[in-house]
C-alpha cells in the first residue's frame, strides 16, 4: 500500500478561530474544572473553573488590547510548562496576535534570532531571566516593540499590571478583535528545534489547529472527556503540548501543569491522572526503576519472568483486538494473574492508579516496552506527527493498537510513500509553508509535504516508521544502512539514552553509546565502581571493562535482529553533557551530527 487515508470526523463548520473552542466549552460547562493549579503548600492543587479561566484569558487580552497590540502581532512566550503558559497562550488569540513560542532552554542567540525573524512586538517570560532575556531581544529589534512582562507576580512589568492596564477596553471592542482571524489566518509561528540544519518557523494557522483539535477529540472520545484528567510536563513551547491542552480544554478534560519532569512520578499519586503523553524514555525509565527494586530485594529473576509474561498478555490483547482467534492458555493467565500482586498492580499505583491510557510520542517507542505496558494494563498508544503535521499524523486507536506501527493517518489527513520511501502528508493538520518561503524549496511534492522520514504502510494502512533520509549511512561496500531499528533496540537498555551508528563511508559499522546519566550513577554505585562524568561541550569515552562487558549483551542482541550487513562490529562507551542544548534539542533528541563532530576522535578510534 502506498497511500493511506481517513476521512473527517469533524466539520469545521460554525468555528471562525480557535478562541471560540474556549468560548463554546465556557457556555456549556462554565463550572467544570477545567484546570487544577499547584498551592503554595506542598500538594496542595486548586480548581480552575472554564469561565474562570476564560475570565482570565479575557482580562489579560484586554491588556495586551491596551499596551498597543494590533491584529496579527507577533507575541512572544519563553517559560516553563505552567497554568500562566495557557492563559498567554488563548489571551493572545482573544487579543488577535500571532503566538511565537520560545523554548526556556534556548540561548540568547536563539532568542534574538526567533525575535527578530518573526517580528515579535511583545514578550512574556516566565521568570525575570526569561522576561530580561527577552527585553534585550526586543531591543535588538527592528520592529516597534511594546515590552517584556513576566509571569510571576509581585515583579516589576508583571501579567497582573497589564491586566490592570485593560480594565478600560470593553468587552465590545474585545470581541471585535477576538474575531477579526479567520481560520486561514496564522495563529502560531513554531520554531523547529533543528536536529539538522537551520531551524524553520512554522506558520499554523486556525484551520490547522481547528483541524486536529475537533477530529482527534472526536477520535479518542473514549479517552479525551469530562470525565478524565491529565498532567501536562512536556515543553508548552512544543506543538504537541499545545494541540494536547487545546483538545483536552475543548473536551473538558482537567489538565495539570508541572515544570520540572523530574516531579512527575511524585505527584501522580496526588493527581490521579486517567491519560498521560510522554516520550518513551519516561516507560523506559518507569519499566527500570521497577526491575531495580526487585533486584534489590533478590527478586531479579522472578522480575525477568515477570516481564516475559506482561509482553505475553500484551500480544495476547494485541492479537484478539485484531480478531484472531487465540487458544486457551491456563499457565500464562495464572502467571498474569500471580505477577499482577506481585508487580503490575504496584506499578500502575505508582502512575497514580487511574492511568487508562498513555500516549508516546517525539521518538520511537520499542515494541516490547509497548507490550509490556499493555500487559501490565496500561495500554500505550503511539503516534506520529511533526510540528509541520500540528503535532499528529498518525496514531493507534483504543482497542486497534498495533505496537511497531505508529498507527493509520488520523481522521482528515492522508500519509503516501513516495517511490524512495519517504513519508509525505497532506490533510487538515499539514502546514502551509514556513514563514521564509526559501525553506519551502523542495519541502512539497504534489501537495504533499515531505517528513524527511521513511516508512512504509501494512496492509490496514497504519504506519511503520523506518529511520530519517538524513541518517541513512552508505558503507564503503556500497551498502545502504538505515540504523533505526539497530539503535532503537539498543536504547531499550535504560543505561542507554541514546545509540548513534556511525559508517558512511566506512569499510564496517561502528556505534557510539551515549549513557544515561542518573542510570550510570546508580549503576555505578551497585557496582562499586566510578564512572567520570564529561566536561561541558564534551563528549568523553568511557573506558569501564564491566561496563562494556555488560552493554555488550545488548549489542549482541540489537545485531541478531539485523542483517549481517547492519551489525555494528565495534562500539565505544561516551558519557555526554544531555543538558547542552547544543547536543540535543528542547525534546531531547538527539543532533547527529554535532554528536558525530565533537566525538570525532572516539569515531576515529572505533576504526583504527
Amino acid at each position: 500500500m502506498l497511500e493511506s487515508s481517513t476521512p473527517p470526523l469533524a466539520a469545521l463548520d460554525g468555528y471562525r478561530n480557535v478562541t471560540d473552542l474556549l468560548v463554546a466549552r465556557a457556555a456549556a460547562a462554565p463550572g467544570h474544572v477545567a484546570f487544577e493549579v499547584e498551592g503554595t503548600s506542598t500538594g496542595s492543587w486548586r480548581p480552575i473553573t472554564t469561565r474562570g479561566f476564560e475570565d482570565e484569558v479575557r482580562a489579560l487580552a484586554k491588556g495586551f488590547m491596551a499596551q498597543g497590540i494590533q491584529a496579527g502581532d507577533p507575541i512572544a512566550i519563553m517559560a516553563p510548562t505552567r497554568y500562566e503558559w495557557a492563559v498567554a497562550d488563548l489571551a493572545a488569540w482573544f487579543a488577535g496576535a500571532v503566538v511565537v513560542p520560545i523554548y526556556e532552554t534556548s540561548s540568547p542567540t536563539q532568542v534574538n534570532a526567533i525575535v527578530a525573524d518573526a517580528g515579535v512586538r511583545l514578550a512574556i517570560g516566565g521568570t525575570a531571566e526569561h522576561t530580561a532575556l527577552l527585553q534585550d531581544a526586543l531591543a535588538e529589534s527592528s520592529a516597534a516593540t511594546l515590552g517584556a512582562w513576566t509571569m510571576d507576580p509581585g515583579t516589576s512589568a508583571a501579567l497582573t499590571d497589564l491586566v490592570a492596564g485593560g480594565v478600560d477596553v470593553t468587552d465590545q471592542e474585545l470581541e471585535a478583535r477576538r474575531k477579526t482571524a479567520t481560520q486561514d489566518d496564522p495563529a502560531t509561528i513554531v520554531y523547529t528545534s533543528g536536529t539538522t540544519g537551520e531551524p524553520k518557523g512554522v506558520v499554523l494557522t486556525h484551520r490547522n489547529f481547528l483541524g486536529q483539535v475537533l477530529n482527534i477529540a472526536a477520535a479518542y472520545s473514549e479517552i479525551v472527556n469530562e470525565d478524565g484528567n491529565t498532567v501536562i510536563f512536556l515543553p508548552l513551547a512544543h506543538v504537541l503540548a499545545r494541540g494536547l491542552q487545546l483538545i483536552c480544554l475543548a473536551s473538558g478534560m482537567r489538565i495539570a501543569h508541572l515544570s520540572d519532569p523530574s516531579t512527575v512520578v511524585a505527584t501522580l499519586d496526588t493527581l490521579r491522572p486517567t491519560f498521560l503523553v510522554v516520550v518513551p524514555r519516561v516507560l523506559q525509565k518507569i519499566q527500570a526503576a521497577a526491575a531495580g527494586k526487585a533486584a534489590d530485594k533478590g527478586l531479579a529473576g522472578v522480575w525477568a519472568r515477570a516481564e516475559a509474561t506482561a509482553i505475553a498478555w500484551g500480544r495476547r490483547a494485541e492479537r484478539i483486538d485484531a480478531g484472531r482467534r487465540i487458544a486457551r492458555n491456563r499457565g500464562l493467565r495464572l502467571r498474569h494473574r500471580v505477577f499482577d500482586a506481585l508487580f503490575y498492580r504496584r506499578l500502575r499505583a505508582v502512575m497514580g492508579g487511574r492511568v487508562g491510557y498513555i500516549l508516546s510520542g517525539g521518538a520511537a517507542l520499542d515494541t516490547d516496552l509497548s507490550l509490556f505496558f499493555r500487559g501490565i494494563g496500561v495500554p500505550v498508544i503511539e503516534g506520529y506527527g511533526l510540528t509541520e503535521t500540528t503535532a499528529p499524523l498518525t496514531g493507534n486507536l483504543p482497542g486497534r493498537i498495533s505496537s511497531g506501527s505508529v498507527g493509520a493517518p488520523l481522521p482528515g489527513l492522508t500519509v503516501r510513500i513516495s517511490d524512495e520511501g519517504e513519508v509525505l502528508a497532506r490533510g487538515l493538520g499539514v502546514f502551509g509553508g514556513y514563514r521564509n518561503p526559501t525553506h519551502d524549496e523542495g519541502a512539497f511534492i504534489d501537495g504533499f509535504f515531505r517528513t524527511g522520514d521513511m516508512g512504509r504502510l501494512d496492509e490496514q494502512g497504519r504506519l511503520i516508521l523506518e529511520g530519517r533520509l538524513k541518517d541513512v549511512i552508505v558503507t564503503s561496500n556500497g551498502k545502504t544502512i538505515v540504523p533505526t531499528r539497530w539503535e532503537s533496540a539498543v536504547e531499550a537498555h535504560p543505561l542507554v539514552s541514546h545509540a548513534v551508528m556511525v559508517g558512511e563511508g566506512k569499510p564496517y559499522l561502528s556505534a557510539l553509546l551515549v549513557l544515561d546519566p542518573e542510570q550510570a550513577r546508580a549503576w555505578a554505585a551497585a557496582e562499586g565502581t566510578s564512572i567520570p562524568l564529561a566536561a561541558p561541550s564534551d563528549i568523553r569515552a568511557v573506558n569501564d571493562p564491566t561496563l562494556r562487558a555488560h552493554l555488550q549483551h545488548t549489542v549482541d542482541a540489537a545485531n541478531a535482529l539485523v542483517a549481517r550487513s547492519e551489525q555494528v562490529r565495534r562500539f565505544s562507551v561516551v558519557f555526554a553533557d544531555l543538558d547542552d542544548r547544543g547536543l540535543v534539542t528542547p525534546t531531547m533528541k538527539l543532533k547527529r551530527s554535532v554528536v558525530l563532530d565533537r566525538a570525532a576522535l572516539t569515531v576515529d578510534d572505533l576504526y583504527l
